[in-house]
C-alpha cells in the first residue's frame, strides 16, 4: 500500500488563495493603521484604514471570480476566504469605530456583538452552503446579509472622520447608561450584526 502524501500547504494553493490572503493583509493593514492613530492622533491613518477594506473587498471579488474562471476551488481556499472576512470586514471595521471614539463598555459590547455576529454568519454560510446550491452547484442566495456589507459602516466612520466628528464630536453624541457611556453611532454595528445572522434572504450576484 501507498501512504497518502502528506498535506502541502504550498501545493495546495491555486492562484484565487493568493488574492484571498491579499484581503486578510489589507484587513491588517487596516488594523495597524488604527493603531497608529491611536498613538499619534494623526486622522490621515484612520483614512489609510478605512481605505484599505474597500481594497479588501476588491480582493475578496477577484479570489472568486479568479476561482470560477480557471474552474479551480478547494476546501482549504474555502476556509481561507471566511478567515479573511473575518479579519476584514468584522474586526478592522470594529477597530476602526474604536479608533473613531466608540470605547465606552456599551459601545465595546456592541462592537464584539458585531464580531460574534459576522463569525457565527461566516460559519452558517459554509455549513449551509451545500443545502444553498442550485442544480447548477451553485448557491442562489445567501441568508443574512453577507459580512462585507459592514463596508457601508466603514464609509460612515470616513464621512464622520472626513468631517473631524471624532471622539467627543462623534455624530449623535453620547449617552451614560447605568454609568457607562454609548454613542448611538455604534447602533449601527448592533443593525449590522443582527442582519448578519438574520433569516433574510439576499440572492447572490
Amino acid at each position: 500500500m501507498t501512504r497518502p502524501k502528506p498535506f502541502s500547504m504550498i501545493r495546495e494553493f491555486h492562484l484565487a488563495d493568493w488574492f484571498t490572503l491579499a484581503n486578510a493583509f489589507c484587513g491588517m493593514g487596516a488594523l495597524f493603521a488604527v493603531m497608529t492613530y491611536l498613538q499619534r492622533q494623526e486622522v490621515l491613518h484612520l483614512f489609510y484604514a478605512c481605505a484599505l477594506i474597500p481594497a479588501a473587498l476588491v480582493f475578496d471579488v477577484l479570489d472568486g471570480r479568479i476561482a470560477r474562471w480557471r474552474q479551480k476551488s478547494s476546501a482549504m481556499g474555502r476556509e481561507l476566504d471566511s478567515l479573511a472576512d473575518v479579519i476584514s470586514f468584522g474586526v478592522a471595521p470594529a477597530a476602526i469605530a474604536y479608533g473613531c471614539g466608540m470605547q465606552g463598555l456599551w459601545d465595546r459590547i456592541i462592537l464584539v456583538y458585531f464580531v460574534a455576529c459576522g463569525v457565527s454568519r461566516l460559519a452558517r454560510y459554509n455549513v449551509t452552503a451545500e443545502k444553498l446550491s442550485g442544480d447548477d452547484n451553485k448557491v442562489s442566495h445567501f441568508e443574512g446579509t453577507p459580512i462585507p456589507t459592514s463596508l457601508v459602516l466603514v464609509l460612515v466612520l470616513w464621512a464622520a472622520a472626513a468631517q473631524g466628528a471624532l471622539g467627543e464630536q462623534l455624530w449623535g453624541g453620547r449617552v451614560e447608561i447605568a454609568g457607562f457611556y454609548l454613542h448611538p453611532l455604534v447602533l449601527l454595528f448592533a443593525l449590522s450584526g443582527s442582519l448578519m445572522i438574520s433569516r433574510i434572504r439576499i440572492p447572490k450576484l
